[in-house]
């Protein structure tokens, strides 16, 4: 039965109890209709059986979904969690606890021990919050009932293959309430795809109290995007006065160079190959010279904050220090709602954002510096409430 069905039943009279007597039925025949296609996608009825035993709906995995807060959170404050004094502390104690293995996965994937254990931290603050939400029962409610339910049936289909397969018995299958499992967070497709067996016992056991698997699975991961070794995910730089913010294309750190970027030790960045500037909170804040790494990381996960903080993360758990320039104070970030309002107001202001989708790109950002110039500021395409509350 679908949402609009529930809302009807109620309007005409349901009690909370029988809507609850409702949907669970509605879930039971979901998943008979379910195994069918599940079979088609090669999963026995053995596994079926031995997955759906005892599966329950999950009322808690809806109402996080659609109630998920969209993400404001000034990057600074963000940054504070990710890199904190704790978290760093607790990565290099784990780089010395895991140093073998480290250099081990380090050998054989390329990508530096740092950089695996600062995603470690990331995702399941090194273990310790890997999720003990049974997975079954929360793919499927969300694959019933959810927002997203062909893609939540995916991942269902997948970790019923993972299950067949024999990596975990369906008891020990737990993780996030959106169905992201173990020590890295593996969704089940990614899982499917990308997790190895290091440790050579036939299972990929990311979900054990031992992190080899999941850890070189991570690696395994990274390498497959193409992590260049050698190269970091970006360098802090310092920027010239009157710095011109049009400066978007890549070059070389020589290029750069030239145009008064340099490394806070006031040198020339190495040459790690061309890489872009970004200053993810304006001119007043950090700005960076990010390279190829930068986007490998980002394809474990998109958001600009948590690239940057797995990055920074990584370069604090292998003993550098904090950020030269700290981040700025801000009230938060723009919501979706009003990134449309300063794509409206910027463009009927003369300043033409090519559309209002509420995604800030290179358009929006051209924008914004062209009516950051208009006004004496500086012009680093920076998309912050104080630029839209001058423009209301």
């Amino acid at each position: 039965m679908q949402r609009r069905q529930f809302i009807a039943a109620s309007l005409a009279g349901f009690t909370f109890p029988a809507l609850a007597t409702a949907q669970a039925a509605g879930f039971q025949n979901w998943i008979a209709g379910f195994r069918g296609r599940a079979r088609s996608a090669g999963i026995t009825d053995r596994t079926l059986d031995a997955a759906f035993a005892g599966v329950q709906y999950l009322p808690d995995s809806i109402r996080r979904d659609r109630n998920q807060a969209e993400f404001v959170k000034p990057l600074g404050e963000y940054m504070a969690t990710a890199a904190s004094d704790a978290r760093v502390q607790n990565g290099r104690a784990m780089l010395r606890q895991y140093a073998n293995l480290l250099a081990r996965i380090e050998s054989t994937y390329g990508v530096p021990a740092h950089i695996v254990t600062a995603v470690w931290g990331m995702e399941s603050n090194y273990g310790q919050r890997r999720g003990d939400t049974p997975l079954i029962s929360t793919l499927a409610t969300l694959a019933y009932d959810g927002r997203r339910g062909r893609f939540f049936e995916q991942q269902l289909v997948a970790a019923l293959a993972i299950l067949q397969r024999g990596d975990v018995a369906p008891r020990n299958m737990t993780g996030s309430w959106a169905g992201a499992m173990g020590h890295t967070q593996f969704i089940p497709t990614s899982y499917q795809a990308y997790a190895v067996d290091f440790t050579g016992d036939g299972r990929r056991d990311i979900w054990a109290d031992d992190p080899s698997d999941a850890l070189a699975s991570t690696a395994a991961y990274l390498r497959r995007f193409s992590w260049r070794q050698g190269q970091p995910w970006g360098v802090e730089v310092l920027l010239p006065n009157g710095f011109d913010f049009n400066q978007t294309s890549r070059r070389s750190p020589a290029a750069w160079g030239q145009l008064g970027v340099r490394g806070v030790d006031g040198q020339v960045v190495p040459n790690y190959g061309e890489a872009s500037l970004i200053v993810p909170t304006g001119a007043n804040g950090p700005a960076f010279l990010i390279f190829s790494n930068y986007r490998v990381i980002s394809r474990y996960n998109n958001a600009q904050a948590y690239i940057i903080g797995v990055g920074h993360l990584g370069d604090r758990i292998r003993g550098m220090g904090p950020l030269r320039r700290p981040w700025p104070a801000e009230a938060r970030g723009l919501r979706r709602a009003e990134r449309v309002e300063l794509q409206q107001r910027l463009t009927a202001a003369g300043f033409s954002t090519g559309g209002a989708d509420g995604k800030i790109g290179p358009n929006s950002r051209a924008a914004i510096r062209a009516y950051q110039r208009s006004r004496g500021l500086p012009a680093d395409g920076y998309a912050s409430l104080q630029l839209l509350q001058s423009l209301r």
